[in-house]
């Protein structure tokens, strides 16, 4: 219930109070005075999986002819199938720049956010207003999360600490390019040959995954061996 179906019960049962009162003591008592009260941010994800997508940047230092240059790599995860789509990569993302990245995410043929209804993020400067009206406009609500609230958006978290303690963290990009072809080498591996322990240990994409049958098990590398599988 709301405010007023709160204030509405009490004058039922004779008591006249007001709505700040009603609000104040909800607060003490750690309630929230909204109409998502009793729903908790787990619950809320778990009703609404496959709608979900979150979306968050992480930072790469690239050794360039003009030394250590920081890239911007924007990327978005499905919260149900842990699928990530590497939306760009960035020396100095724009809002021109990351509105095309917008507009590339709900394309009606391929984007990646087709049949999404929600999309996390935080309050990042660089999610402009013409930025998110871009989602909007597609019929994707935007959920502005809590400043310093991590949590709200784990799996997006987890993701980055996933990609730079597996990879980008062990090496020193040389060059966009190296960049690049280093963070499609890792999406194929999380994509098809990568357990995920949130899937149950299963692979994401299950045609990657090996037959059972005779012969030796073998284990593969990617770039130049810092990855296995």
């Amino acid at each position: 219930m709301g405010l007023h179906a709160d204030q509405g019960a009490l004058q039922n049962l004779g008591y006249k109070v007001g709505r700040g009162t009603i609000q104040r003591i909800l607060r003490e008592n750690g309630i929230d005075p909204t109409p998502l009260r009793g729903m908790s941010w787990g619950t809320f994800i778990n009703a609404h999986l496959g709608a979900i997508v979150g979306m968050d940047f992480l930072t790469v230092e690239v050794v360039t002819l003009l030394g250590l240059v920081r890239y911007h790599v924007l990327f978005v995860i499905d919260i149900k199938s842990r699928t990530v789509e590497i939306a760009g990569i960035g020396r100095d993302p724009c809002g021109r720049w990351l509105e095309q990245m917008a507009r590339n995410l709900v394309d009606a043929v391929d984007g990646f956010l087709v049949g999404k209804r929600y999309l996390l993020m935080d309050r990042d400067p660089l999610y402009t207003g013409a930025f998110r009206r871009i989602f909007e406009g597609s019929g994707v609500k935007i959920m502005r999360l809590s400043a310093r609230s991590p949590n709200l958006n784990a799996f997006a978290e987890r993701f980055v600490l996933s990609i730079k303690s597996e990879c980008l963290e062990r090496m020193v990009p040389l060059g966009e390019r190296h960049l690049r072809q280093t963070i499609l080498e890792y999406m194929a591996l999380y994509h098809g040959e990568r357990n995920h322990q949130g899937l149950g240990n299963a692979l994401i994409n299950g045609a990657g995954a090996a037959s059972v049958g005779g012969g030796p098990v073998i284990r593969r590398d990617r770039i130049g061996g810092l990855l296995h599988f």
